[in-house]
Formats: C-alpha cells, structure tokens, sequence
C-alpha cells in the first residue's frame, strides 16, 4: 500500500517512460483487459518507445475490448509479449495514429497483418497491394481493405522498417491499387460504357511521382479513346461517366469514412474543361494554349489505371512539349512568380506554420528541382524524374546541382516530409500546418526520434531545416554557373559550358556567352575576392533575372567591382550589410541612367547600404545648399567650385535615382511601395531640391571668383515650369527666370553687364563637359522669349506685365517661385506677379478662349511626327498637358478667392479644387491617376534609357523595363499600355468637360 501523498513506484515508472497523465495509465494498466500483462516490464519498455505512450496504451485497451471473445484477446495478449516484431508495429502504430487505432477498435482482427509478415511484405509493390484490395466489392469494402493496407505501411514507417522515400512510394503505390480497383467497381456498375471506351488513368502531382503522402488529394488526368468501330462522341461520354463514378467511389464519405479526393484540376482548362478527353485533343490543347506550369505539372504524369496502352501512347505524346517548356519566352519568371503566388495565398496567421507552402518549406525544393529539370532535361534524360529525391539526386551527380548543396536540401526535404507524414498520420486528415498544442508537438517530436526534449529540439530542428531551404533554394540554380567557370579544384561533376548557357538563357539572358565571361572575370581563382565573388554571385544572379535585363545586370556589377575590388570597403559592405546586396542588383538591372550615374564615381555604392553612407532617404534642401556651399567656399577658383557641386548634384541624383528603384521594386525584406503618388512626389521634391541647391552653389561660385563678397546688383533666380513646382523629373531642364536690381549708387548700365555674365558663366559651368552630367538652364519662358533680354531688372519685368504680358504668360507664372539667389528680391517679384497669375476678377470670357485656342494649337504643331498620340505622356489626350492646363485654368479662375489653389504644385492644387468643391472627387482622382501615370512613365523610360522621352519605348527590352517599373511582369507589356491608354481616355472625359466645356 502506497503511503498517503507519496506517489506509487508504478506512477514513478510510468513518468520515467514518458506518459503524461501516469494516473489515467495506472488505470488503464488496471483494467481487466490488461490485468494478466500489466506488470510485464517488456510492456512498459514497448510503451515507452512509441511516439504517445498514453495514446498507445488507451488503444491497446480498445482493440483489446474490441476482441470478439476471451481466447481472442488471450492470443492478442500473449503475441504482443512474446513476439517483439508485432509488439513493436502494433504499439508504434497505436503511438502515433488515433485514427488507425480506430480502425484497429472497428476492425479488431485486422491486428494479425501486423503478425503475418511473408518476405515479400517488407517491401510491397502495387500487385502485393493489388492482392490486398481483391476481396473489396463495394466502396465500403474498399475503404476497409484500404485502412487495413495503410496499416501495415505505417506500422513499417514508424518502426523504421522503411525510409521516408520508401514509405512515399508504397503510398503511392496503394493508392495506384486503389485507383484501379475503383475503377473496376465503376466498370463493373456500367458494363456497357465499359465496353464501349478505353479510358487511361494519368497520375499526376505526388501520385505520379511516386511520392505520396499518407492524406493527399490524389490529382488525376483522364484520357479516352472509342474502341474499335465505337462512335467517338459516345465513347467520352461513357468514359466520362465511369472517370466520374471512379472519383465518386473514392472520394464519398461511407460509414467507413472517405480514401482521399480524387483531384481531376490539372487537366486542361481545370475545372471548367472537360473530365475526360481523347488523346489528340489533350495534344492539341498542350500544343496551342497551356501555360508554362501545365507543363511543370506533366513532369509527373504516369499511366496508372486503365488502359495502360493508351497511357503510355498519352505520356510519349507530350514528352516531347514538356522538355521545350523551358525554350517559352519568360520561362524562369512565370515559374518564379507562381511560387510566389502561393506563398501570396497562404494566410498570414498561419504562413509560419506552413511546412509544405511556406518559405523554406517542401514547394520550394520541390519547385527549384523542377526548374531544373525542365531547363537541363532537354538534353540530359538522366534528369527525367518525376520523383524529387531522385531527380535531386541525378542533378548533383550531373553536376547541375552542387554535391553540397544537394545534400543539405535532400537532409531537410526528409525531414521536412517525415514532419508531415507524422502530422497526417495522427489523425488521417489532410493538412500540412504544424500544430501549436504542445501535447501536438511533443508526440510529433517523439515520432522522429526527438526523445530528450521532444518540443524544443522538434521546433529547433524544424527551424534549421526550412532555414536551409530558403537560403539554398534560390542559390541551387546560380551556383553551378559560377562552379563551371571558377576554375577551382577538380573532382566534382561541373556544368558543361553548353548547359550552363542553356541555364543562362533560361533565367532571361540574351548574351550567355557574355555572361559567362563576366563570371568567369569574377568568380575564378583562389584569392579571398573571389570566394567573397562566389558567395555573393548566387544571389546577385537571381536578383539580376528577377529584371528585365539581367546581362545589364551583370555587366555594371562587373565594372563596379573592376572599378572598386580593391577597396577594402566594397565587397565586406555587400557581404555583411543584407541590403546594399540587393539595393545593388536591382539598381543595375533596372535600367542605364542608374549605372551611368554610378560609374562616373562607383564609391556611391556606399550610400546603397544602412551604415554610414548616409543610406537611401534623399537630402532636404537645406543640407544639400549648406553642403554644397561649403565645397563651394573650399574650392580654388569658380571652375573647382562649380566642378565640387555638380559631383554633389551626381551623388544625389543617383541616390535619388536608387531610391526610387528600391521603392518601386522592392527588396526581400521590404514590399515595394503601394502609394505611386508618393513615389512621383519623392522624385520631384528630390531632383527639384538638388536643382535649386546647384544654382545657389554655381550662383555664389561665380560671384566670388569675378567680384568677391557682392555682385554689383542684387540677383535672383525664379523657378518656373516643372522646377518651380517641384516637379522636375529626371531628364528636365531647369526653366527659370533671372531677375536683378542695380545696388545703391551703382550705374544701370555696369548692374545689367555684371548680371548677363552671372548667367552665362553659370550656363557655361553647368554644361562643360565632365564625368558629371551636364544641369542645362533654360531661360525661354522670359518676357518676350528668346527675342527679349536674357535678364531683366524687377521695374523692367513690371513694365513689361503692365502693358504687354500675354494670358499665356499669365499662365506660366503660376509655376514662378524662387528658388537661388536674393531672398526678399525674389519675394518682391512674386508678389508683384500674383495679381497677373491670380486675377481678383477672375478670367473674362475672352482670356478664356485664348487658353483653350493655345492648348489646341500646342496639340496639333506640338506633337512629334509619327508619334501615337494616345501613348504621348505629355501632349496626349489624358496627358501631363491636359491634366495641368485644366489645373491651371481652375487656378487663374478661382486663385484669388480660393488660397488654397495659390500653389505651384499640380497634385497640391488639385487637393484644394476638391476641397473647394469645384471638382468633384471622382475628378479629382481621375486627373491626379492620369498625371501621376504620365509622370511615372516618363521617369520610367529616363531611368531605362539614359536619355528623356515623352512616349513609351519600340525597344522591346525597354519596353518591358518600362513595364517592370511600373508593376508588370514579364509579359504583360500589352497589358500597361492597355491600362495606360484607358486610364488617359477617363482623364481626357474629364478634360474635355472641365476645360474645353465649363
């Protein structure tokens, strides 16, 4: 008798042998079912080896109450004591599945196929399956001699009789055993039908590539022919019925539960095409409409019921078009962007639990093997494998694969797999998420050998595994390119150099040949630059093929490692800072502008990293000014001076220039940014600003060299057009006005001489050629144009607007605002223009129609020969042109009533029409689309084509760069020129009824 609060020896036992609730196991030990074995200590130890003892023991219990009468359970009792095989199976089995020991509870002599083990069933194959499933006449039958048949698989698999790949096998196995007896069922239900047709049974998915899960949907192709004389037409219909009763059979819940669905999606058009299809027309489909992931998913079709015949003729026929897939235009892309669509679709709650769809879970090994596949089986038919393990495996000893890494990804595959056959056994339903109960996780951490502490070895296992696949799954297609071209030690299988251009062109690269020498220049030899080359290598050549020109890519990353791969700093900032890696890779793919910019001074890629560099954030104003009228004041000379702050102006513009791409494109850490408007106004504010701080540094670079401390007159620089209203984008000239005022005591004559060399030394300055590029001043928007007078005194520009000023010029100087130069000159002169630009009375009638008659004409002689004017960014209907003219007129109507409107910004004075109700919101939206559209296509095409354009490129691959940024994939050109021509036609309705007819 055990002592009041001292625990029994056999509570203490129990513990020891890894129950949780030793109380309830005391008693189920008790029990009169167990009482002539409870104490056999090899009944413990047997318990205590499964992956749930106390799941064990209870349905030990149940199969023993479950026995029809005393010798039953006498024979069940004394053959797991005596026989260790039996004990073993049984007691894993009951350890690890609740749903199997139910089984087992129903059926409680279906314990002996755990007994009775012939050789044969070590290892059994579709006919020893086949055997198993022959009594079955109905779908209930089936499911019972189904269960009956998972049992001896599992009671192999968690004995580890079997191995993961062995056990996949002989599910997918069972299941072809399966498939075909229903199929016998249904043609037995309709004999009639079955005589008319021949139908073949096409495993896909899992299933047809041998690999099958213990709860799977089990995706199916159907293929139908008439037999010989049999009207075609009738010969689908028959098959079709007896494809649906098969699916039926399998699928329906019993009073024995339900097989597996029988998944039919795959087939062409899915599930809105037909179930069953002849055989020239599932080739006529593939040959003229699949998309490129049909043809991904026919890597493991396989004949596995029916007529096996027209199978294998269905199998050759589309062999040959699933080994070209790879020659598709945007082949890599369109698988890339699949697998990122279903990480899309995983909801955010459990994405983290994922194991088959997650990052670094089972897809992604699953899907690099079969990129692989798909580019290097063309020509390698050791490669075509529907099985992952084995076609990994043939991908490594072909040396497209690093030996390595193949082996770290067939280590976590396995797990990764184990983990889920574990997770689906216990309870028989299909899922792949991993459990959050600890009780959950310690009996799954038990079931793969995890004994000390089940939870946190299990998760921290579990981590390390997916960790490894996200870091390799990517790199698994870019290594073996640079192993081919290293030139390192021998002894391992290497891509030859026709296969790695075929990988090459593949990822998107026109130039492989090319390519290749550029990796070659990078990644050979032994010193630590090129084993820092090799590593970063992987990655960059993804990030370049995530673009739309990844030999552009790579050949800037090549001249900015020629030009700094001696520096201690550059490749330690790319290897060690995560973000100056990629900020880099797609600021080199992006376009030309971006990489000119960079290799006039290639230390700017210090500012793509998060150190010191200053990072990413364009510089306001103020910095930038006192920055560069600093250098300014340092320098020896104007010419020095003026040099210092166009190198500023280069530095800031491509930081500029990378900000933007980064924000657009976005980086693996951090989602591209939703909000274009933002975009639009980053650039704008940021160019504007640079522009504004070069002037005032050129402006007092050339005073002081030719007057010192004080030019003879007061000057000021006025801001206008797109540069007043901060708005320039990359390829914009600065337009502005040059205003002066003769200092006291000083002759008229000796202020104007004085201020027309101020600007044609700051013209001359900005434009010398140099590394820098060139900030070009234009000045046409002066009274009078180019006729009048490169700079005027204040009085003279009041003299000119009181008698002369035209309503265009009205018009242009709603954009005025000062921007270098003599601060309270330059507020004196705006305010003598805001009456001019905002009349209190309004526009009369006549100055209206003047506006609209310029606009016209600005349209018919403006708009460049050939030009499609519905693409036109600017002079297009929809267009930059029509959005802020119809702005501006709201502005000279309404500005002196409504302050709001007293901007020199387009988006700023459309927010305050809308509020003034002088828009409706619907209006407001429209115009402010179309103009940040616009606005966005033109900084696109200066980005990829290095020089400013109005229209979108011809050049298909700027076409599509263009695309890239503006959101569209590989492909889908069409699509942004759709969307762009829509969005300008709503904007021009809008026009048309605002400008043309309020």
């Amino acid at each position: 008798m055990t002592a009041p609060g001292r625990r029994s020896s056999t509570f203490t036992r129990l513990l020891r042998h890894g129950f949780t609730d030793p109380s309830a196991a005391e008693r189920l030990l008790d029990s009169v079912e167990l009482a002539p074995i409870s104490r056999d200590p090899v009944l413990l130890e047997a318990l205590g080896a499964t992956a749930d003892p106390d799941l064990a023991l209870h349905g030990l219990v149940r199969l023993l109450e479950a026995q029809p009468d005393p010798t039953a359970r006498r024979e069940l009792l004394d053959t797991v004591i005596a026989a260790k095989p039996l004990r073993d199976r049984l007691l894993g089995v009951l350890g690890a599945s609740a749903a199997l020991a139910d089984h087992l509870a129903r059926h409680p002599n279906d314990w002996h196929v755990l007994f009775m083990y012939e050789p044969r069933d070590l290892h059994p194959g579709v006919e020893e399956f086949e055997d198993g499933l022959a009594e079955a006449t109905d779908p209930v039958s089936l499911r019972v001699a189904y269960r009956r048949c998972l049992l001896s698989i599992a009671a192999r698999d968690v004995c580890g009789t079997t191995d993961l790949s062995e056990t996949a096998a002989e599910l997918a196995d069972l299941a072809t055993a399966t498939l075909r007896a229903a199929l016998a069922l249904a043609r037995a239900a309709a004999p009639e039908d079955a005589a008319r047709c021949r139908l073949a049974v096409i495993a896909m998915g899992k299933c047809g590539g041998h690999e099958l899960n213990y709860v799977s949907d089990v995706d199916v192709i159907f293929v139908g022919e008439g037999v010989e004389g049999a009207d075609e037409d009738k010969a689908v219909r028959s098959a079709t019925k007896l494809a649906s009763h098969m699916m039926r059979i399998c699928s329906e819940t019993t009073v024995e539960g339900s097989i597996w669905p029988v998944d039919a999606n795959l087939r062409p058009e899915g599930r809105n095409g037909p179930l069953v299809r002849t055989l020239s027309s599932h080739l006529a489909y593939y040959q003229r409409w699949a998309k490129t992931w049909e043809f991904q998913a026919l890597l493991k079709a396989r004949p596995v019921a029916g007529d096996i015949d027209l199978g294998e003729e269905y199998v050759a026929a589309l062999q040959p078009l699933v080994w070209k897939a790879a020659e598709r235009e945007n082949f890599v892309p369109d698988v890339q962007k699949m697998r990122r669509r279903v990480v899309e679709n995983i909801p955010v709650a459990e994405v983290e639990r994922e194991l088959k769809l997650g990052p670094g879970g089972l897809r992604d090994v699953e899907f690099a093997v079969q990129l692989l596949q798909l580019v290097h089986g063309r020509a390698d038919v050791s490669l075509r494998s529907g099985t992952t393990l084995k076609a990994l495996q043939a991908l490594a000893t072909g040396g497209y694969v690093g030996r390595s890494d193949a082996v770290q990804l067939d280590d976590a595959y396995r797990f990764l797999r184990s983990m889920e056959h574990r997770i689906q056994l216990y309870r028989l339903r299909r899922t792949h998420l991993v459990p959050e109960d600890q009780a959950d996780l310690r009996r799954l951490g038990r079931s793969l050998g995890l004994r000390a502490d089940p939870v946190t070895e299990l998760i921290r296992e579990w981590k390390r595994h997916t960790g490894v696949v996200r870091r390799l799954h990517e790199k698994l297609f870019y290594r073996p390119l640079l192993d081919a071209v290293a030139q390192l030690a021998s002894g391992e299988a290497r891509l030859s150099p026709e296969a790695a251009r075929e990988r090459l062109v593949a990822l998107g690269y026109a130039d492989p040949a090319a390519a290749l020498r550029h990796l070659e220049a990078l990644a050979s030899g032994v010193s630590r630059k090129a084993a820092i080359q090799r590593t970063l290598l992987p990655v960059l050549l993804g990030w370049f093929a995530d673009s739309a020109d990844p030999d552009a890519g790579l050949l800037g990353f090549r001249k900015v490692s020629d030009a700094l791969g001696k520096t201690p700093w550059y490749l330690r900032l790319l290897r060690d800072e995560g973000a100056a890696a990629e900020n880099l890779a797609r600021v080199l793919s992006a376009g030309r502008l971006a990489p000119d910019l960079l290799m006039r001074a290639p230390e700017a890629v210090a500012l793509l990293g998060d150190g010191d560099g200053g990072g990413l954030e364009p510089r306001g104003r103020a910095h930038l000014e006192q920055e560069i009228l600093a250098a300014v004041g340092r320098a020896d000379g104007a010419l020095q001076a003026v040099t210092a702050a166009r190198g500023v102006r280069r530095r800031e513009l491509f930081r500029t220039t990378a900000t933007d791409i980064v924000g657009t494109y976005g980086t693996e850490a951090q989602q591209a940014e939703a909000d274009q408007g933002a975009l639009v106004d980053r650039v704008g504010g940021a160019v504007s600003d640079l522009t504004a701080a070069t002037l005032a540094g050129t402006l007092r670079a050339v005073v002081g060299d030719n007057w010192g401390e004080t030019l003879p007159t007061r000057f000021t620089i006025i801001g206008m057009g797109r540069f007043g209203g901060h708005e320039l984008g990359y390829g914009s000239d600065a337009d502005v006005l040059f205003v002066h005022e003769p200092r006291e005591g000083v002759d008229e004559r000796e202020a104007s001489q004085a201020a027309n060399k101020v600007v044609s030394e700051m013209r001359r300055l900005l434009q010398i050629p140099s590394a820098d590029p060139p900030l070009l001043i234009d000045a046409d928007l002066r009274p009078e144009g180019k006729s009048g007078p490169l700079v005027r005194t204040l009085k003279s520009y009041e003299a000119y607007y009181r008698r002369w000023a035209l309503v265009w010029e009205a018009q242009a100087l709603l954009r005025a605002e000062h921007v270098a130069g003599d601060e309270e000159l330059g507020r004196r002169f705006v305010e003598l223009i805001d009456p001019l630009r905002y009349p209190p009375a309004g526009l009369d009638d006549d100055a209206v129609r003047e506006i609209r008659r310029l606009k016209a004409r600005m349209e018919s002689e403006r708009m460049p020969r050939g030009a499609d004017p519905k693409l036109h960014t600017k002079l297009g209907p929809g267009g930059l042109s029509d959005v802020e003219w119809t702005v501006q007129l709201l502005q000279m109507r309404h500005g002196a009533q409504v302050p709001g409107l007293r901007t020199t910004r387009t988006r700023a004075a459309l927010t305050a029409a809308r509020a003034a109700d002088l828009l409706t919101a619907e209006e407001t939206a429209t115009l402010d689309e179309a103009w940040v559209l616009a606005t966005r296509v033109r900084n696109a095409v200066m980005l990829v084509r290095g020089r400013a354009g109005d229209t979108f490129p011809s050049e298909v691959r700027e076409l599509a760069a263009v695309g890239r940024y503006l959101g569209y994939g590989p492909g889908h050109v069409g699509d942004m020129l759709d969307d762009y021509r829509r969005t300008a036609r709503r904007a021009r309705g809008v026009v048309d009824e605002l400008f043309y007819g309020g």
